[in-house]
């Protein structure tokens, strides 16, 4: 039996068949590192090949799900100090084609905030319960970037090019209710019922048959998700122009200083 182990700021346990990933880095609404993030897939690869695992269930500790990659100061020190500075986005891409590639079912449960690539690691699961309480974000322009993790095709896949486009180029919130409505999650349930709620998605997948769920789960992927792995190579290439850009500077610091950024690239 593979041993599930996690990291301080992403804890890993098996019960009853449904490995539980948990994003714990609370006092930063969970926001990732290359660490977390490769974590992450090495758990949910392990898992893969565990029959010990009939389900995985993704969650975030604290008030939040996940607020994406860091952008403090202290997170943008890190990253500068790493060899590769979009070491961060190829984890995270990493993160994301496990998900979706494992032949087990993929529960991601969203309170709170769900925002940058942490709407791409929600929505790289297969059933996505939310709160009430629960919004999602793609507020990569809002720093002069471009959504990543495999956002541009995992949005636009759930809910259509015209929404994808106002969520990604207007950097709106997308309150769980909208999200319902427009396709972006299986769920919502009011904050006091949602582990009711998913309890009971989980105790139907883990007693379900275990192959078929498997075969159905990658046929859906591979008619809806053409695109993901072209897409994932654009994101990569466009934001490594964009991380360094002026634009991405002054966003990055707007930000930091809580004021109104001033673009200047044309």
């Amino acid at each position: 039996m593979t041993s599930y182990t996690g990291i301080d700021d992403l804890t890993v346990s098996l019960n009853d068949k449904v490995l539980s990933v948990t994003l714990n880095r609370p006092d930063s609404l969970n926001s990732l590192t290359e660490d977390m993030l490769n974590a992450l897939a090495d758990a949910v690869d392990w898992a893969a090949d565990d029959p010990n695992v009939s389900v995985v269930r993704l969650g975030g500790a604290g008030r939040g799900f996940c607020s994406g990659a860091g952008i403090s100061a202290e997170d943008q020190a890190a990253q500068a100090s790493s060899p590769e500075v979009d070491a961060v986005l190829v984890a995270a891409n990493r993160a994301v084609r496990s998900l979706v590639a494992s032949p087990k079912p993929v529960v991601a449960v969203v309170h709170g905030a769900a925002a940058g690539v942490g709407v791409s690691l929600a929505l790289a699961g297969d059933v996505v319960l939310a709160s009430e309480n629960s919004f999602f974000l793609l507020a990569f322009t809002k720093i002069a970037l471009m959504p990543d993790g495999g956002a541009t095709a995992l949005v636009a896949a759930a809910i259509g090019r015209i929404r994808a486009m106002r969520m990604a180029l207007l950097a709106e919130r997308l309150s769980a209710t909208e999200a319902a409505e427009y396709g972006l999650v299986s769920a919502v349930y009011p904050p006091e019922g949602l582990e009711a709620g998913v309890a009971a998605v989980i105790d139907t997948l883990v007693s379900g048959p275990a192959v078929a769920l498997a075969k159905t789960k990658q046929a859906i992927n591979a008619a809806t998700l053409t695109e993901l792995d072209a897409a994932i190579g654009r994101e990569t290439e466009g934001q490594g122009v964009l991380i360094k850009s002026r634009d991405f500077i002054e966003g990055t610091k707007a930000f930091q200083q809580r004021r109104t950024p001033t673009f200047t690239d044309v």
